[in-house]
């Protein structure tokens, strides 16, 4: 993969953020702030995160997290500049930056008091009143696109609470976006070398076996949290797995005797440095990129056990099979390392998400996919699929001239790019699940991957083809244009909510009737939909805006008695948007578990009988006659061609499908075309 240099990855990251800040009518350092937040929480360095901005003299904060993993009260700190590389972040500033959120923590009280009401500070108060209540540490982080030439500081204590600093800069950002990988690669030094057997080496890997000490697997744990399990997979131990009573036993009752009746892990390297320990014999020194792709349970009980339980480790042993491969093999072989290990629990079960079937499938399509002219320019454009992280970038760097580069964008513009996450959030609000949406784009995409996951199993899986993508598409501009009169409407730090909930209220309403093959065409939702999400909006950001349950906006958010209080608003669907409705028998039930791209009907649609008589040999004609002659649109080629390879795969044909295929084909021959 060809890497961006800093240069180039610095002046794209000031660009998409002004131009994401004045689309979305927020500040620069605002949009700052959630654009790496929500790579931070993919990453599965943060979770939770709720922004608002607060600055008085000595204090600055622009937003909070809560991390259930490790059981910590994160508070965030912007330095973000239009010019990142004029100058360095010293040691200085950089401490002094990091001590504004301590300052708020001391000055809260008075804080609240003197906001007003109803205010993004009063959610903001509110929520890390309840937070610090229930943290057992405290985590600064430090986020800036300028290169810090300071280190983080060392461990400080608020209220009892250990505080640890986290420094991410311009360089540090740069290393996870270029390397593809969902975070930064985590590497061990063990401060008295892990004395290890070597087995014979049989092909591109080695296999070392050890011993760790159980302290430093929870030591582990508490750096690094989820990262450690599996290859860009999060979450799943936090969200489906309870901790082992069994283990946690032993490790209370018998910890001398955890060796023995623990199977251990299984992690993988990318490589690991040797020493020669007091008897000359190798051992271990450090390990790169390790993660864990069995025994997470393991790992994490044993963290629990020693911060919940207070258990004395200093007995408990781990035994540890490592298998040392190239970064080149780790996306095809660890998934197979995981599969067949010896699992324990629930981990070894999820899927290597990048490299999933289905995003593969999704970008495949999507990269020879052109959406519509949608500006009066004629110019089209793709919608460019980030299945890993850094492809976008990459594929830029890629374009040599800065006429290429241009080029590049024009063809696919930067509002135009989504991730994994982001295609999770736009099909859970079609699928009414908005609590899913509001929990974080970590948790939110692993649900979504469960959901997809037992589709496979049931074979309801959706068939990933150009007509599936054009409606992913079309839901993502559904989702993009009501986020937009959100903000245009006030929403605030709350938008994303107010967003999400708005969404599905609208989905609900209409039955899932919306036209999103209508959406793709036009790249905007129609005036009709606009003017009813204008009346709707307001609504649902007053239930957001005002919790009967949790004790601020976001908390309230996540919850599913919020959707089922936003899901009761009284709201007449407008005449204009339901005259433009696709009839309730051709509803098209998109989504993971259940988009099987079938007509519903029970008997075919006279359109379908029509299309269905036509020999596939003559859509196919229709189809490299109008690329020949550019009569039709390169999407519209691309539906020609799918009703003639249904047709010869005698696949049913829907009827919105089989409707528009019949009016391309009159189109066709009006222009011109003979069979």
């Amino acid at each position: 993969m060809a890497e961006t240099s800093l240069e180039e990855f610095a002046h794209g990251l000031v660009a998409n953020v002004m131009t994401s800040a004045e689309a979305e009518g927020t500040t620069a350092p605002e949009m700052f702030a959630q654009l790496m937040l929500e790579d931070l929480e993919v990453a599965g360095d943060v979770e939770n995160h709720f922004l608002a901005y607060y600055r008085s003299h000595g204090i600055e904060i622009h937003g909070f997290g809560v991390n259930n993993t490790l059981g910590s009260l994160d508070l965030f700190v912007v330095d973000f500049r239009q010019s990142p590389l004029m100058g360095k972040l010293h040691k200085a500033p950089a401490e002094a930056a990091l001590k504004r959120p301590l300052q708020f923590l001391r000055k809260m009280s008075d804080i609240r008091q003197a906001a007003d009401e109803a205010t993004d500070v009063q959610d903001l108060c509110a929520g890390v009143e309840k937070a610090l209540l229930e943290a057992s540490r405290i985590r600064v982080f430090l986020l800036t696109n300028s290169v810090c030439t300071a280190k983080a500081p060392p461990l400080a204590i608020y209220h009892d609470l250990e505080v640890t600093h986290e420094i991410w800069d311009l360089e540090r950002f740069h290393r996870m976006a270029s390397s593809g990988a969902q975070s930064e690669p985590i590497v061990v030094e063990f401060e008295h070398p892990l004395p290890c057997l070597a087995a014979p080496r049989t092909g591109d890997f080695s296999v070392i076996l050890g011993v760790l000490p159980g302290q430093l697997l929870a030591d582990l744990y508490k750096e690094h949290g989820t990262r450690l399990l599996e290859l860009n997979v999060r979450s799943f131990l936090q969200t489906r797995v309870k901790v082992n009573s069994g283990i946690r036993k032993t490790l209370l009752d018998k910890p001398d005797w955890f060796l023995a009746y623990n199977n251990g892990i299984t992690a993988t390297a990318s490589a690991v440095d040797f020493v020669r320990d007091a008897d000359g014999q190798h051992a271990i020194h450090r390990i790169h990129g390790v993660q864990i792709v069995n025994g997470g349970q393991t790992t994490a009980s044993i963290y629990y056990a020693s911060t919940r339980d207070k258990a004395d480790l200093s007995a408990v042993h781990v035994q540890m099979k490592l298998t040392v491969l190239r970064e080149a093999q780790l996306l095809d072989v660890v998934p197979e390392i995981s599969r067949y290990s010896n699992s324990q629990n629930a981990v070894s079960l999820v899927d290597f998400s990048s490299n999933n079937p289905f995003h593969r499938r999704v970008e495949q399509v999507t990269r020879s996919l052109w959406a519509p002219a949608a500006d009066g320019s004629g110019v089209e454009t793709r919608w460019f699929y980030e299945r890993a992280r850094g492809q976008y970038t990459d594929a830029q760097a890629r374009a040599r001239t800065p006429a290429a580069k241009k080029q590049f964008k024009l063809l696919h513009p930067t509002k135009q790019k989504f991730t994994k996450s982001d295609l999770a959030k736009f099909a859970h609000c079609w699928e009414m699940l908005p609590h899913w949406v509001s929990r974080g784009a970590q948790k939110n995409f692993n649900e979504f991957m469960i959901r997809l996951d037992t589709a496979v199993d049931e074979d309801r899986a959706p068939r990933v083809d150009v007509a599936y993508c054009q409606r992913l598409i079309a839901k993502a501009k559904l989702f993009k244009d009501i986020d937009r009169i959100a903000q245009q409407h006030g929403a605030g730090s709350i938008k994303s909510f107010v967003t999400a909930y708005t969404t599905s209220y609208l989905v609900k309403a209409t039955n899932q009737r919306l036209d999103l093959d209508r959406i793709w065409r036009e790249q905007r939702i129609s005036p009709a939909t606009t003017a009813a999400v204008e009346t709707l909006v307001d609504r649902v950001m007053n239930v957001i805006d005002n919790p009967r349950s949790g004790n601020h906006s976001g908390e309230w958010a996540k919850k599913e008695d919020c959707w089922l209080t936003v899901s009761g608003i009284r709201w007449n669907l407008p005449t204009d948007l339901e005259t433009e409705l696709l009839p309730a028998r051709i509803v098209d039930p998109v989504g993971p578990a259940t988009d099987l791209d079938l007509d519903t009907e029970t008997a075919p649609h006279p359109d379908v009988a029509k299309v269905s008589s036509i020999p596939p040999d003559e859509w196919f004609a229709i189809q490299r006659w109008a690329k020949e002659t550019r009569n039709l649109l390169p999407d519209q080629r691309q539906r020609l061609a799918l009703v003639g390879r249904r047709l010869q795969a005698s696949e049913p044909i829907r009827t919105g499908v089989a409707t528009d295929a019949l009016r391309l084909r009159t189109k066709a021959y009006a222009a011109g075309f003979k069979p």
